[in-house]
């Protein structure tokens, strides 16, 4: 028999943008084991190790990879077409957020593919900090918000639903011809304003290894933090999609204190009803997840 289960190569695709089997386990509704039995079944099935397991998380291997790319396509099309048969309207006005950390250099493009596979949407963005758009998805002011989480952190909220997006790594980096690592003086940053995970995250590593720093630039958003380090204002730790394109130059990581990865997540309002509010929102969120993890 050939053929793949669709609800195990979702599990496939949650497991590798989540990070680790234990973070894609309430994403998936099922137990530790079920999840694990799911993939085993899986690798079964494809006659390929799809996962390298480690005590850091999961990765795919090669045929992980090919799997994975076929995968997703196929569970977009299979969710348009649960979307159709359902009778769901993806249609009106919807609003979503988006931190600016997210694929920048891109992300006019990804719109521009997500109002074509829905052109009788009204989609409303906006872009901000992921912390001030956690706190207006909460209140009902987002429907939907794409913002980011350091790799040690995990977002828990009890009428939120969490959809894993993809990860990046984070980096140190700064201008092109400026250099930041001299002996004896205190290394500049450039920064968002305090709210900002990536300022904690600078100060706290450098502070842990005594490393001494001074904050030479506060930036009130990526746009504004590119232009400093393109200036030579500074060095930040960025996510390697907000630095793509810049002209920046990635400084020896070896110098300075190791970083996490960030997570891009989708949140939208939890429902445990059917009503059809609770269905569009499912739908339209399967819709920019197939849009914007691309």
């Amino acid at each position: 028999m050939s053929g793949f289960d669709l609800e195990q190569l979702r599990t496939l695709v949650t497991a590798v943008d989540a990070g680790s089997l234990s973070a894609a386990v309430p994403l998936r509704c099922l137990s530790q084991s079920a999840l694990s039995e799911q993939l085993r079944k899986l690798e079964e099935r494809a006659g390929h190790t799809l996962l390298i397991r480690s005590k850091s998380g999961v990765k795919p291997t090669a045929a992980g990879e090919r799997l994975l790319a076929h995968a997703r396509p196929l569970l977009a099309m299979a969710d348009a077409a649960w979307r159709d048969l359902h009778q769901i309207p993806l249609e009106g006005e919807a609003c979503l957020g988006v931190t600016d950390y997210f694929r920048p250099a891109d992300l006019a493009r990804l719109l521009a593919r997500l109002h074509q596979q829905l052109p009788g949407l009204r989609l409303r963005t906006r872009i901000g900090r992921s912390d001030e758009l956690e706190l207006a998805q909460r209140q009902g002011e987002l429907d939907l918000a794409i913002v980011m989480s350091l790799e040690s952190e995990r977002k828990t909220a009890p009428r939120v639903k969490i959809r894993p997006l993809h990860q990046e790594p984070l980096i140190w980096v700064s201008a092109l011809d400026s250099n930041p690592l001299q002996r004896g003086r205190p290394l500049p940053l450039a920064l968002l304003p305090e709210g900002c995970s990536l300022h904690r995250l600078a100060c706290s590593r450098l502070e842990a290894a005594g490393i001494p720093y001074v904050i030479s630039h506060i930036a009130s958003g990526v746009a504004g933090l590119q232009a400093a380090l393109t200036a030579g204002l500074g060095i930040a730790c960025l996510n390697a999609s907000a630095v793509a394109g810049q002209g920046l130059r990635l400084l020896d990581q070896d110098a300075l204190p190791a970083l996490p990865s960030a997570r891009f997540l989708l949140l939208h309002a939890r429902y445990e009803d059917q009503s059809m509010q609770s269905r569009r929102l499912q739908g339209l969120s399967e819709a920019i997840a197939s849009s914007l993890s691309g």
